[in-house]
């Protein structure tokens, strides 16, 4: 059902962009490479980004279907290389839900001193409690009923939430750039190369949520050039807005106030008004809305995406079942819901794990993205693409390499590898649970049923898409191959 209009498409991506991450993480990532390496970091995170969301765009408009990297790289490079694009990105998306179920009380504990009461057991040095746990739990399964109930209740949630955001972040940026100096921003480079690196490879979650847009591509009631456009503005918007959060709070806190913060960003903003904890309350309800706007959006991109594997015949077939009254794929929702609920007893070092091994996920499906970009443009030259790129495969060739190069940060040896056992538990266990779904799921349903309902899929759109006019495109003058 299309349903989702101009301010909707681009709140469900924003608002799913820019969620908590900055939040809980701008004090780590300026400790970890100084103030001006975090925002080198982020500029070269949101290079890889805008390049690998222009490969989006083009595609997004010209195959608006459930799914989204599910149906690109089935067309370029065919079934197997579409499962393992598809297992990719989910692992993201489920990733950051799971991140804001362990974020959420972490940020109460901001608002609500003490709370943490009831101990259970500790992990990583942390210990877990049961009030603790059971607020992630119990926001868990709120947002799973949001998301239960439709896309329509779900946008428009996110749109109020989203201004919410805005006004937190704008007060925070423009109070530390008031407020503060440059004294409080040394060191601008901290560790060197290991500690750039480090922040790097964070940027890839914390720039995630462009791509709900093509997964959600079926619900959108907008022209299919509009779908590449307002694509491309929200990861322009992400960029700067990461970029000026950490500026904002670099000018206010120095090192030792960062390393003494519990919340960073909530007392640079109390700090740069005076040392008002009203103001560190109003960043904190800002953040708070950030986790249920990243949390609601990334239901949407997750589901979505199971939603399309299991109608193809690659995931069990109940798992695309849409419920009778909400059209919603309530049991995709439901089962990333159990692993949301899970996630808060783990504890909070559980947020950098999912930070990094999500991040590695991601990375994966934008690299295999930017290949089916390079590919269709050669095999399918006679696609419309609504939404052209000027440039051609030179621009996927760049975002290919970019993505390849970030994916290389994780591996061993790397300043900035994934840390053994949490993380790469992480991605072995879900690589492993991959592999077992997609063998049964093929051995049941043939994979015959996948190639047909696939092909039978691409044409529908393909066949739409011819009988529509194009509207000429100021980006999209020139038809380089």
């Amino acid at each position: 059902m299309k349903v989702l209009g101009n301010k909707d498409v681009l709140a469900l991506a924003f608002g799913a962009m820019i969620g908590w991450g900055w939040v809980v993480t701008a004090g780590l990532w300026i400790t970890e490479a100084g103030s001006l390496g975090a925002i080198l970091a982020f500029a070269i995170g949101g290079l890889l980004v805008t390049f690998v969301g222009l490969t989006y765009a083009e595609l997004a408009s010209a195959l608006p279907l459930t799914g989204g990297e599910h149906v690109y790289s089935f067309k370029a490079m065919g079934r197997v290389a579409s499962f393992i694009t598809t297992w990719s990105i989910i692992l993201g998306y489920v990733s950051v839900v799971a991140f804001e179920a362990v974020a959420l009380p972490t940020v109460f504990e901001y608002l609500v001193s003490g709370y943490s009461q009831g101990y259970l057991y500790t992990i990583a040095d942390w210990d877990v409690t049961a009030t603790w746990a059971g607020v992630g739990i119990a926001g868990s399964i709120l947002v799973a009923w949001i998301n239960y109930r439709g896309i329509k209740l779900t946008t428009s949630i996110t749109f109020i939430l989203t201004l919410l955001i805005i006004i937190a972040g704008i007060l925070l940026i423009t109070g530390g750039t008031a407020a503060g100096n440059v004294q409080n921003m040394q060191p601008l480079f901290d560790q060197g190369m290991a500690g750039l690196l480090t922040v790097i490879i964070m940027t890839p979650f914390m720039f995630v949520g462009f791509d709900v847009i093509p997964q959600a591509a079926e619900e959108i009631n907008l022209p299919r050039k509009k779908i590449g456009q307002l694509l491309i503005l929200s990861v322009i918007l992400a960029v700067v807005w990461y970029i000026l959060i950490i500026f904002g709070v670099s000018r206010v806190l120095n090192p030792a106030a960062i390393n003494g913060s519990e919340l960073v960003t909530a007392d640079a903003m109390a700090t740069a008004f005076g040392g008002s904890p009203m103001m560190g309350n109003i960043l904190v309800l800002g953040g708070i809305g950030g986790i249920l706007t990243s949390w609601i959006g990334f239901y949407v991109g997750g589901s979505r995406a199971v939603y399309a594997l299991a109608k193809a015949g690659m995931l069990p077939k109940a798992l695309s079942e849409l419920h009778p009254k909400y059209n919603t794929p309530y049991k995709a929702i439901l089962s990333i819901g159990v692993l949301s609920t899970i996630a808060p007893l783990f504890g909070r070092p559980s947020l950098v794990w999912l930070v990094n091994a999500g991040g590695l996920g991601l990375v994966v499906a934008w690299l295999m993205v930017a290949i089916s970009f390079i590919i269709l443009r050669k095999k399918s030259p006679e696609m419309n693409r609504p939404f052209r790129l000027r440039g051609g495969t030179t621009l996927g060739w760049i975002a290919a390499l970019l993505s390849l190069g970030v994916c290389v940060l994780y591996v061993p040896g790397m300043p900035s590898a994934l840390v053994w056992p949490y993380e790469w538990i992480i991605i072995l266990s879900w690589a492993v649970l991959g592999a077992i779904l997609y063998k049964i799921s093929i051995s049941k349903y043939g994979a015959n049923h996948s190639e047909q309902h696939m092909k039978a899929e691409i044409d529908r759109v393909m066949k739409d898409s011819d009988q529509q006019t194009s509207e000429p495109d100021t980006l999209t003058q020139v038809n380089e191959k």
